[in-house]
């Protein structure tokens, strides 16, 4: 069994972090694991197979014998230093938006278009988290009955903001009982006790850039261009986990049982789905686990081929770092590295 060379860049951030636990978990067969950041970041220990690990300054010699190099440091970051992982001879899995809508390079959820990966021309994009959950759920139905529309209003925890956003909700929530103010430093509005109807930069056409991501990525990733997604994206005072609720409509009637069925032999998919006993996924519940979770399938009232359901992921493993290392293994199962 051959092993690989392993480079992690922005390994001391919550999803680089996270990439790490992924690897060891999933016993992904590593030779050597090389830990990348900003110099400032330089020096730091993380633990990896119970040894500790001097986090390096990223740099071009950094990326010299790497196989797979696992970014997640940033778009700005990722335009810098992929090229020049990829000219040293490694294969880029980007967390980023940098690269996702560029025609030549796979943007990829393993469960729904695994054979991207083989055209790839050096980078691999990891799509944005709250797309990888809906793919997930919503392609199985897809691709029986095939879906024309989609409306979908996710829930997103803090951690997608990144770890000064967990310390907004942690800081908001001491000083609120405390009687003090904590002006958030992340977030453009307190998160405490609120929800933020605004994730990312607003666009001329007053969606943000989250959901234009959703509606561009969502396409991309299920090869379908006509496809039509209208999203809401909302930050929630919820720490690990997102949820959404999606409402499909489908060119062919589609019922309850019926997309139970197919979502329960779909891969990557877990149903749970029994409200008269309480039986739904929630984000306390699924954090730290890697599938996707789908709950409340139901028939919706206002389309005649309409189906409503509610679906939870982890938003830093599935959504992020499991993702990324699902795409590394597709790589070493199809003899690409």
């Amino acid at each position: 069994m051959r092993y690989y060379n392993i480079a992690i860049l922005g390994a001391t951030g919550a999803v680089g972090q996270t990439m790490l636990r992924v690897l060891e978990e999933r016993n992904f067969p590593v030779d050597e694991i090389r830990l990348l950041a900003s110099p400032k970041s330089a020096g730091q220990e993380l633990e990896y197979m119970g040894v500790k690990y001097k986090v390096q300054a990223v740099s071009p010699e950094a990326f010299e014998g790497i196989d797979i190099a696992l970014f997640s440091a940033g778009g700005s970051r990722s335009k810098e230093w992929a090229p020049v992982a990829v000219e040293k001879g490694a294969v880029v899995i980007d967390n980023s938006s940098a690269f996702r809508m560029d025609d030549d390079v796979p943007l990829v959820v393993p469960e729904v278009n695994p054979e991207d990966v083989k055209w790839h021309k050096g980078i691999i994009a990891n799509p944005n988290c709250s797309t990888i959950q809906m793919v997930v759920a919503i392609n199985p139905i897809h691709r029986a009955k095939k879906i024309k529309n989609v409306f979908v209003s996710t829930y997103q925890a803090v951690s997608g903001a990144g770890a000064t956003a967990i310390k907004d909700l942690e800081e908001e929530t001491k000083a609120y009982f405390e009687g003090k103010y904590y002006y958030p430093e992340a977030l453009p509005a307190h998160i405490a006790f609120n929800v933020i109807p605004h994730i990312d930069v607003f666009l001329d056409n007053d969606y943000t850039k989250e959901e234009m991501k959703m509606v561009n990525e969502t396409r991309k990733i299920m090869h379908a261009p006509d496809i039509k997604v209208s999203p809401t994206c909302v930050r929630v005072p919820v720490f690990y986990g997102h949820s959404e609720t999606v409402v499909i409509e489908t060119e062919e009637p589609v019922t309850p049982e019926e997309a139970r069925e197919i979502l329960r032999s779909a891969p990557g998919v877990i149903v749970e789905d029994d409200p008269s006993n309480n039986v739904y996924p929630m984000p306390i519940d699924v954090a730290g686990k890697d599938e996707v979770f789908v709950g409340r399938i139901r028939k919706d009232f206002i389309f005649e081929n309409g189906l409503s359901m509610w679906v939870v992921a982890d938003n830093l493993r599935k959504g992020a770092a499991t993702n990324a290392v699902q795409i590394a293994e597709l790589l070493v199962e199809y003899e690409l590295i």
